[in-house]
């Protein structure tokens, strides 16, 4: 069985650091991911099963990972060798239960929640966050059953998506999908449960200006979520979404999922600035102006240096930066965020939420795959690979926006590059 395995390497992940300033992805070759022959791991206990991946994504940071440029803080939260793939659409190869306590009959296609909360550790009782529904703040990602990892596709036991022997998950882990949905609308859903939480967990109110900053994957997926929401009453709905995009390409896809205007990132500050009415002082060496008012939120789905610094200089005193992107090790200017006082929330994977509109808190991947049906996010699934060819698979998504595309997937399937 063709498996896609990354080992502990220092001078491999030395090598495609090195190799990875060429562009993004290019170090898959030389990195420590191998193609190699291996069975599924076994089930570790009792509420586990067997799941056959048929596409499984490659997202931002898998791409870290294979150049060499994820952050150590993630160190104690892996366990190596590890097989990547989280972003899964598979089948059950035997009778389960899924997340929401409903049958999964072998052969049911499901959407895989990747997080390894305390349910799937076999913690008992699950630490704190836990049991509030909030599994992405799990505090026991490195104890229970299982090796260290906070999602499957990080952890040693659990194999990951990117093989044809396929995974193991927990029942919490499993979510149906719905007959409706396409495979490749349903490998979209973990990230589009990251956006949904993101959204949801930003103070937008009705009115507000927000600005989203980058147009890759979770750029267009945190603007089809807060569209979406909106539109179904679940989160407030703002006067303008402003959408900063490099490509043409994302641009069209920002409109055509809701934004108000999709235009340049150079262009977004100025943009910004004519909605909320604002001044802009400095910038005059080419770094961007800090808005006397600004967005009261902004999305940064990139986390680099220059997103969060140009983020900082956009939202309005007292607003909010919500850092969707996974940054690594940055050198950021944090004096307007003090001066300002700006809040700068991360937003990582997904939960439970409390969304406006609702009687009850409600699963994010629910929430998900309700914004995958309205807006087909399908759509976004530009190319996908044969396991054998994950250096062409890896480069393409590493050059996405550049090559015409944006989400790059592996069929897991046997069959010639689609």
């Amino acid at each position: 069985m063709s498996t896609l395995l990354f080992e502990r390497s220092l001078p491999r992940f030395a090598a495609a650091r090195v190799v990875s300033t060429l562009g993004s992805g290019r170090g898959a070759g030389v990195g420590p991911l191998r193609l190699v022959e291996r069975e599924a791991p076994a089930v570790p206990a009792e509420g586990w099963v067997h799941v056959d991946p048929l596409l499984s994504g490659i997202c931002g940071s898998d791409l870290a990972t294979l150049d060499g440029r994820s952050s150590r803080y993630f160190e104690d939260i892996v366990s190596f060798p590890f097989v990547p793939g989280h972003e899964v659409v598979g089948t059950v190869t035997e009778d389960g239960v899924g997340a929401d306590g409903g049958t999964l009959a072998a052969g049911t296609r499901v959407a895989l929640q990747p997080v390894l909360g305390c349910a799937a550790r076999g913690i008992h009782p699950p630490c704190p966050a836990c049991q509030a529904g909030n599994v992405g703040n799990c505090g026991y990602l490195a104890f229970g059953h299982i090796r260290p990892g906070l999602q499957t596709g990080f952890c040693a036991d659990t194999g990951g998506g990117w093989s044809t022997s396929g995974l193991v998950a927990h029942s919490s882990q499993l979510y149906a999908v719905p007959e409706g949905l396409s495979d490749a609308d349903a490998v979209t859903v973990e990230p589009v449960a990251c956006a949904v939480h993101a959204v949801l967990g930003a103070p937008v109110e009705d009115g507000d200006i927000v600005a989203v900053l980058g147009a890759g994957t979770l750029g267009l997926l945190v603007t089809a979520a807060l569209d979406q929401l909106a539109a179904s009453g679940r989160c407030p709905s703002p006067s303008a979404l402003l959408v900063g995009a490099r490509y043409l390409h994302q641009r069209r896809l920002a409109e055509e999922m809701g934004s108000t205007e999709a235009l340049p990132p150079d262009q977004l500050v100025r943009a910004v600035r004519r909605h909320s009415r604002s001044l802009s002082y400095g910038g005059s060496s080419g770094v961007t102006g800090t808005l006397s008012g600004g967005a009261d939120v902004v999305f940064d789905c990139v986390g680099s240096p220059e997103s969060i610094a140009q983020s900082l200089a956009m939202v309005r005193p007292r607003g909010t930066v919500a850092l969707v992107g996974m940054p690594g090790k940055v050198t950021v200017d944090l004096a307007p965020l003090w001066h300002r006082e700006v809040r700068l929330a991360g937003a990582y994977a997904y939960g439970t939420e409390g969304a406006a509109g609702l009687d009850d808190r409600a699963s994010t991947f629910a929430l998900a795959f309700e914004v995958v049906a309205a807006q087909h996010t399908g759509r976004l699934v530009s190319a996908t690979y044969p396991l054998t060819r994950f250096e062409d698979a890896v480069a393409h998504a590493g050059a996405a926006g550049r090559r015409g595309a944006v989400k790059i997937a592996f069929d897991v399937r046997k069959g010639p590059a689609r």
